[in-house]
């Protein structure tokens, strides 16, 4: 067992494997790499790949309507046997006005389920920290909020960041799956140096692996030569880039990226570090952070920048001049998360065309932002 960091989604997919399903579910938190993990159960075990365009289907509240999602969810398919929604944009459900009318849906809908489909509610704009005692107030008022109106009818999974000695618990044990051997010390600095983020821990641990070879052993050097090295020259020399407005040198860095690494995976997860990134240097704005030692206050455990990458991302921070321009910029990743899993032709074309979006000046326009409108990826 890696810990109770990821007993929540252990139990879900446990219960996606036993056909032990409720009609909905709602994901709480914005820790991609447990989201994933509940996914890939859905898939795996509902989804045939040949009937994957019949079976899933992504969409977002922001795009969509409820009552749309409803209507899908409890109209059979004729070329599929289950279907699976995932729904996004669950903050729209919390706007300005009134929703009852909505949650009365919901639980209409609730009372009388189609048993072929299961509805699955991606509330990631809710940051779930490894100690629940840190949870900033804003989350812990959505959190609850959820749980009332969403929990009679919906089951709850939490999706919360990972405990640092979790994390290195499942570095040991994932790598023991493969007959290697992680030494103790290796996983701490693994974890630790990447702020115990498990997606990024996963896709290091990979590399890992293929880098020791037929040593079969992990040590803290092999860490530290490839780990640390790649994360200097890769994602913060694109956010730098970025956050400079040049977008000649962030085109280049992306091409850079994009050339030394593979698959939908390598791209998703390229988007999921922007999206860290951009978070951090919000919390960094918002907090008024000048220097590495106040970093470690502001940002919570799990959360972290790894040591190496504190001042570049408080210079690359301070480049912007208000709240808006960050969550600007989240809003225009969460387009092009969306669009990569939803089956994009050109993931490639995805990310060019989000970098030169990220590096244009943005247009000021007279639109007026909520205090508490933060887009989560």
């Amino acid at each position: 067992m890696a810990g109770r960091s990821f007993a929540p989604a252990e139990r879900f997919a446990s219960e996606v494997a036993g056909r032990k399903l409720r009609p909905a579910y709602v994901l709480i938190g914005d820790e991609v790499f447990f989201r994933d993990q509940c996914r890939q159960a859905l898939l795996q075990h509902l989804v045939p790949d040949d009937l994957r365009d019949f079976s899933l289907h992504d969409l977002d509240l922001t795009d969509v309507s409820l009552a749309e999602v409803l209507d899908r969810a409890r109209t059979p398919s004729l070329m599929a046997p289950f279907q699976v929604l995932f729904v996004r944009g669950v903050k729209e459900l919390y706007g300005r006005g009134s929703h009852a009318e909505e949650f009365a849906a919901i639980e209409a809908y609730m009372k009388d389920p189609n048993p072929d489909a299961v509805i699955i509610f991606v509330a990631d704009h809710i940051s779930i920290p490894a100690d629940v005692r840190r949870m900033e107030m804003t989350d812990k008022d959505r959190y609850q909020k959820i749980r009332e109106d969403l929990g009679p009818f919906c089951g709850i999974v939490e999706l919360a960041r990972v405990d640092e000695s979790d994390g290195i618990r499942w570095v040991i044990a994932q790598a023991q799956k493969e007959n290697v051997k992680v030494d103790q010390d290796a996983a701490r600095e693994l974890v630790d140096a990447l702020g115990a983020d498990m997606m990024l821990v996963s896709h290091e641990l990979e590399k890992l692996i293929l880098y020791v070879g037929e040593k079969k052993q992990i040590t803290l050097g092999d860490v530290e030569t490839m780990v640390l090295a790649a994360k200097q020259r890769s994602l913060y020399e694109l956010t730098d880039a970025i956050s400079a407005k040049d977008k000649t040198r962030a085109l280049a860095v992306l091409d850079a990226l994009l050339s030394t690494s593979e698959g939908d995976d390598a791209a998703i997860g390229h988007l999921y570090m922007l999206a860290r990134t951009f978070r951090q240097m919000l919390v960094i704005l918002e907090k008024n952070v000048r220097d590495a030692r106040a970093i470690w206050q502001a940002l919570w455990q799990g959360f972290r920048l790894p040591p190496f990458a504190a001042e570049d991302v408080i210079r690359q921070a301070r480049r912007y001049k208000s709240r808006r321009e960050l969550t600007r910029a989240l809003r225009l990743i969460a387009r092009a998360d969306l669009a990569l899993r939803s089956n994009a032709p050109s993931k490639r074309l995805v990310l060019e065309n989000l970098v030169m979006q990220l590096a244009e000046e943005p247009k000021v326009a007279p639109q007026v932002w909520q205090q508490d409108e933060l887009l989560p990826v």
